[in-house]
């Protein structure tokens, strides 16, 4: 009982600290520690015996050593080097370009009727370029937002379509799916598919339901959606002065994880490995850079963004998870997920009743934290343990958490992209909430159901 009470405070004051804007990764370390602490305190293991340090306090700070140890030899290292190719990309103006190339077609539309449900779908295509939902409001608010307001399409309806196009996408270049895969013990493009068989159906389904929300919206609100905005004041993106196949250069570890994916289908003699086909995607890069500059030196001055990108990797997601790690490692030993799990057992439908209750939580912290994925990163590691105890495959619980944790954000006045969307438009992230509230509600409703219809038991 008194392990249960000193969780539930120490993951209280953790989500207290996260939602008052306190680092996630330094409070999910510091609430592993006490609660490992603790742990050593009421006479629970903190190590498996035989390899501990022979001191409990130093063993305490073994199983910090250890997660570190267990992530960048799995995930974490692909998510560094992914991170890693995608700072290089930025930084030689590829992802720039094929934001530009993405954004061409959607010139030619003159239809206000397609218009919004265009740039939903086209807006969630670019995340596979630019992850960061603000960074991608950003661009899309300076290239997209005076094309919209040139149709005729009101401030209020272009600010909510742009808000939410950073949201599930499907990609094996995905963080959250490959650390979800390395943990579920999936095959990364058998856990991508599943989630394209959910997200896609969702996607296409939020761009109708966008189109008629929006245009509900501005039948009540009138003259007021139509805000007047000083365009010049929006954050402008500069053309790249670099060739247009350039366009295609950040896909191209996609392409190559893809295609070896279906050759290893064909022949078990090739395996699929997403670090070395980034890698060699990296390196087909350098050998383009240098053949344009004509210059192996500025070539590689420039290749040292991939190794600073790894870095914002390691500090923004490895330890974050490994954060996660240390809080659900101490939970484990207290012995409270095992008392948890005798009650959910006792219950009938025991796999979909877990679903809905992790469903519920990350929706809860997403609206709170501006975003759930600190929360689905904290716990991912529990989740086999906790999908074996209730009977069910731990992609159930893995995917829902990860999709709402995405779209959670566009309900939360205090996400970061709805207060860079709201702040350019003019208006309350509360206002601009009204846009997004209904369409992100059934984006998670659908989702929750799709899932449970879906993924396999």
């Amino acid at each position: 009982m008194i392990e249960a009470i000193l969780v539930l405070v120490v993951m209280g004051v953790v989500g207290y600290l996260i939602v008052k804007n306190y680092n996630p990764t330094f409070v999910l370390i510091s609430a592993g520690l006490i609660l490992l602490a603790c742990a050593a305190v009421l006479g629970h293991a903190i190590v498996p015996e035989g390899e501990g340090t022979g001191f409990v306090v130093f063993d305490i700070f073994l199983s910090f050593k250890n997660a570190i140890i267990s992530q960048i030899g799995g995930a974490g290292l692909v998510v560094m080097i992914l991170f890693g190719y995608s700072g290089y990309m930025n930084y030689i103006g590829a992802n720039q370009k094929a934001v530009n190339v993405l954004v061409k077609p959607i010139r030619k539309i003159k239809s206000k009727a397609l218009f919004v449900p265009v740039v939903f779908l086209l807006g969630n295509l670019m995340s596979l370029v630019v992850p960061s939902a603000s960074s991608l409001a950003v661009i899309l608010m300076a290239i997209l937002y005076p094309l919209l307001q040139g149709i005729g399409i009101s401030s209020m309806t272009a600010a909510g379509v742009i808000a939410m196009t950073a949201t599930i996408m499907p990609t094996p270049l995905g963080a959250d799916n490959v650390i979800a895969a390395e943990v579920l013990n999936y095959n990364l493009l058998d856990y991508v598919i599943w989630h394209a068989k959910i997200s896609i159906p969702v996607l296409l389904i939020l761009a109708v339901v966008h189109y008629f929300w929006q245009k509900h919206c501005d039948k009540t609100e009138g003259e007021a959606a139509f805000i007047s905005v000083d365009t010049s004041n929006l954050k402008e993106v500069d053309e790249v002065n670099v060739p247009t196949f350039y366009a295609l250069l950040p896909l191209l570890p996609l392409v190559m994880i893809v295609g070896v994916g279906i050759a290893s289908m064909i022949t078990n003699e090739i395996k699929m490995d997403i670090f070395v086909l980034t890698v060699i995607s990296f390196f087909i890069v350098v050998l383009i850079e240098a053949m344009r500059h004509k210059s192996f030196k500025l070539a590689q001055e420039a290749a040292v963004e991939m190794f600073k990108g790894m870095g914002q990797g390691f500090s923004q997601v490895v330890l974050l998870v490994v954060g996660g790690v240390l809080v659900t490692t101490a939970i484990q030993n207290l012995g409270v997920i095992d008392s948890l799990m005798s009650m959910v057992e006792n219950t009938s439908a025991a796999g979909i009743v877990t679903s809905l209750i992790f469903s519920a939580g990350t929706t809860v912290f997403g609206v709170l934290a501006g975003g759930g994925l600190s929360m689905f990163y904290a716990t991912v590691e529990l989740l086999p343990t906790i999908a074996a105890r209730a009977g069910i495959d731990g992609i159930l619980i893995a995917l829902p958490m990860q999709m709402i944790a995405n779209l959670a954000r566009t309900i939360s006045p205090v996400a970061a992209v709805m207060m860079i969307v709201s702040s350019s438009v003019g208006v309350s992230p509360v206002k601009l909430l009204k846009r997004t509230a209904l369409p992100t509600i059934v984006g998670i409703v659908l989702v929750v159901v799709l899932s449970i219809l879906i993924l396999p038991y």
